[in-house]
């Protein structure tokens, strides 16, 4: 019995230690604004990030317009990135580095905004709104901030960003020619999709496989084509390995290039020949 007691006795001590810790970490009326953002530094330095954000944000509204109120509006939004909160986060810092153009921490602010929306930049075949936005601030904070040592960083990430929006056309341009088994008129959708991969993210690796691809499209839709209209697609095919040749004269899918531009001159041939027997 006496164990026991002795045992509940301990548990609510520790209980009670653990609520004056937490108690001693509230903001409470007459704090000053130095002491209100210490106890929310010390909520943040436990990790304790949801916590800290709130506190940060009655130091704001307590002590705006000054310095320490500035760098609470930093630490709100280190607090939701740190949550994961990235959203939240993207808004803080933008909310920052536009209320404190003059700020050292300006740069850092811009930086995390935008590597807020990568975090939030989902799988390929997701909507890319948040990996649009991430490539674009990465892109000013480049333009702004030119001698930062975070230029490479961001750089390498706009590069992996644009990497997963050509594999989303990529994705989409095979989707169509999967679907023109039952209606060809999708192999002319699929070539519109190759074309985007190429005219909107040349730089990357999907670039050189769409281009092939593109001229099988256009072969099997001129194929599949009435007569009339066979000579003027089977051209758009032969024009698409012109321009394969150009850019990737020693592409991986040069062969697959070259059996379709073929395929191409011989059906382009074939249907000037039955054009000009019916003239």
């Amino acid at each position: 019995m006496k164990l026991k007691n002795s045992f509940l006795l301990s548990a609510l001590i520790a209980s009670f230690i653990l609520i004056s810790c937490g108690s001693q970490d509230q903001i409470r009326p007459g704090d000053s604004l130095e002491v209100a953002f210490d106890k929310a530094m010390n909520l943040y330095d436990r990790g304790r990030y949801g916590d800290a954000a709130r506190a940060f944000e009655t130091v704001v509204s307590v002590g705006r317009g000054t310095e320490t109120g500035q760098q609470a509006q930093f630490y709100i939004a280190e607090s939701y990135f740190n949550n994961r909160q990235f959203a939240l986060a993207a808004s803080e810092y933008q909310r920052y580095h536009v209320f404190f153009p003059r700020s050292e921490r300006r740069p850092d602010a811009q930086f995390m905004e935008a590597f807020s929306y990568y975090r939030l930049s989902p799988r390929y075949n997701l909507d890319q709104s948040d990996t649009y936005r991430a490539i674009e601030r990465f892109q000013l904070f480049i333009s702004q901030n030119p001698n930062s040592d975070k230029v490479a960083e961001a750089a390498e990430h706009i590069d992996e960003l644009r990497e997963k929006l050509a594999r989303k056309k990529f994705s989409a341009a095979n989707q169509y020619m999967t679907l023109a088994r039952r209606q060809a008129s999708n192999y002319r959708s699929a070539a519109l999709y190759y074309g985007m991969v190429i005219d909107r993210f040349p730089e990357t690796s999907y670039a050189e496989r769409a281009l092939a691809n593109q001229i099988r499209a256009h072969v099997f839709f001129a194929e599949n084509s009435v007569p009339a209209r066979q000579a003027e697609r089977f051209e758009k095919a032969i024009e698409a390995y012109e321009t394969y040749v150009q850019l990737f004269p020693r592409g991986e899918n040069r062969q697959l290039a070259e059996e379709f531009y073929d395929r191409a001159t011989s059906g382009m041939n074939r249907a000037l020949g039955i054009q000009a027997e019916r003239s």
